[in-house]
């Protein structure tokens, strides 16, 4: 099972004190905040948790699965997840 939007809004409302109103909208300023800086190229760096990077993936020739023909697929940019140190350490421990 994963958690969900709403379990983290819980979790926020819970550890904080907060009303579900309240915590709701910390949790969305925060997702927002990381989109906005993200949509004007710049990273986002949460030391020990990790960063968000955007990358550019090139346009590239790609197959079709149901029809086995070769289509072009599109250059895009992608949002990228790297890991941080420590919350590398506390998962594997």
């Amino acid at each position: 099972m994963s958690m969900t939007k709403s379990d983290l809004v819980e979790a926020v409302t819970r550890s904080c004190e907060l009303s579900k109103k309240q915590s709701e909208t910390v949790v969305n300023t925060f997702l927002e905040s990381i989109i906005d800086s993200l949509n004007r190229d710049e990273g986002v760096e949460l030391r020990g948790f990790g960063s968000f990077r955007i990358r550019d993936r090139g346009a590239r020739l790609g197959r079709n699965p149901r029809t086995g023909e070769s289509v072009e697929v599109d250059a895009k940019r992608v949002p990228f997840f790297k890991v941080g140190k420590h919350l590398k350490e506390v998962i594997n421990s």
